[in-house]
């Protein structure tokens, strides 16, 4: 039995392993967001979204237009909306929704005196249609994600399509965090959906606030377990210390270890600025870095060996300190082959940053990375202790 398999049997306090599943590996928008109206579209049951970005805007009109028309069928529709990351919903969209008698729930309403409860958001990416297949990734309702006018360079995102029994995990995430938004007036009823003969085995995995750490600690698993290759992709990098050791342990036993990051495009250049100090140790252990050159990634995806994992979670200290995050994690080899082909793809288009290049960076460059590591680890002293609510 191979290291991969033998984590698999391991347990967890929130969801266990499922078989006989289907997921389906969908890359940009101009994959997905087709597949995921189409299926609101043909729902007859329900249709629960959540979603972190939703913003007013050409992709916004499309999925508003399809969340209405199934409204005025007859099918539920609910969206939980984090009030921060929905922000530029404007009011009369609200309106078209709601009057379409959609049901639209806020996460953490903002409030001036609430202070650090505030950066307790959901950070999820989550559709799910009739209990029979859901949407699972990085992506937002917002044009960044789509290349709508044909001028656009569209964020570099993954999602994944998910039939199976491992949606009732799923429906009940959705459930728990409805829920917590306003009126416990929701049932986590099970959708027992088909099982596919010859499926896939996938586990849900969370995070929400410092106690609540599955994704990281299930990542953090499958590297020091790896035997062949660890690649990791992440618009975000700044590290845990646990997470960094064990990327550099991995790498010094002779298993690939890569980090596919951000380059030049990047909604966060502090952000990219402070997690870049923890360059030099990372090279000197072997670990290999890249950073993708065509436009925005925003990918957040690993896989180790025959594992991988896809989701809304960015593996860095930030997200899983504050935020609602949930990742599809499958042991498969052919999804995994998929998955690789994916990664592979995306380091062509990337630059490899060596060791010796890297000390030889201009002071300039230094200087920055002193001043964001000095005010990430600033914030992360001023946060501690106060993480959000998990669900």
């Amino acid at each position: 039995m191979s290291a991969q398999k033998t984590q698999r049997g391991r347990p967890h306090r929130r969801f266990q392993w499922r078989e006989g599943n289907h997921f389906e590996l969908l890359i940009d928008g101009k994959e997905f967001f087709p597949r995921m109206l189409d299926d609101i579209d043909r729902a007859r049951d329900h249709v629960w979204l959540e979603m972190y970005l939703f913003e007013s805007g050409r992709l916004a009109d499309r999925f508003i237009a399809a969340l209405t028309d199934a409204a005025r069928r007859g099918v539920e529709v609910r969206l939980v909306l984090d009030s921060f990351g929905s922000w530029y919903l404007h009011g009369r969209d609200r309106a078209i929704l709601r009057g379409a008698g959609v049901l639209l729930r806020d996460y953490n309403r903002l409030r001036f005196r609430r202070l650090f409860s505030n950066l307790a958001r959901d950070h999820r990416k989550l559709l799910v249609v009739d209990g029979s297949v859901a949407y699972v990734g990085g992506a937002g309702i917002t044009d960044e994600f789509a290349d709508l006018d044909g001028r656009r360079k569209p964020w570099r995102e993954t999602m994944v399509r998910i039939q199976g029994p491992v949606l009732d995990d799923w429906q009940q995430l959705f459930v728990e965090v409805w829920n917590h938004s306003g009126a416990k007036d929701l049932v986590a009823e099970p959708a027992k959906p088909a099982l596919w003969i010859g499926g896939m085995p996938g586990r849900v995995a969370v995070a929400g606030g410092r106690r609540h750490q599955g994704v990281m600690s299930s990542l953090i698993r499958h590297v020091r377990a790896a035997e062949r290759f660890a690649w990791i992709s992440t618009p975000y990098f700044v590290p845990t210390w646990r997470f960094r050791r064990a990327l550099r342990g991995a790498a010094r036993r002779g298993v690939d270890v890569r980090v596919l990051l951000a380059g030049p495009h990047t909604d966060h250049p502090a952000v990219r600025y402070a997690g870049r100090r923890f360059f030099t140790g990372l090279l000197r252990a072997g670990v290999h870095i890249y950073e993708y050159q065509p436009r925005f990634l925003h990918s957040k995806a690993a896989i180790c060996d025959g594992w991988c994992t896809v989701g809304s979670c960015n593996f860095d200290r930030w997200n899983l300190r504050w935020n609602l995050e949930a990742n599809q994690g499958v042991d498969d080899q052919r999804f995994a082959d998929r998955v690789k082909a994916m990664f592979e793809d995306d380091f062509r288009e990337s630059v490899e940053i060596g060791l010796s290049e890297w000390l030889q960076r201009p002071a300039s460059m230094r200087r920055r990375e002193w001043f964001w590591g000095w005010m990430d680890r600033w914030l992360s002293r001023l946060g501690r202790g106060r993480a959000g609510p998990a669900s």
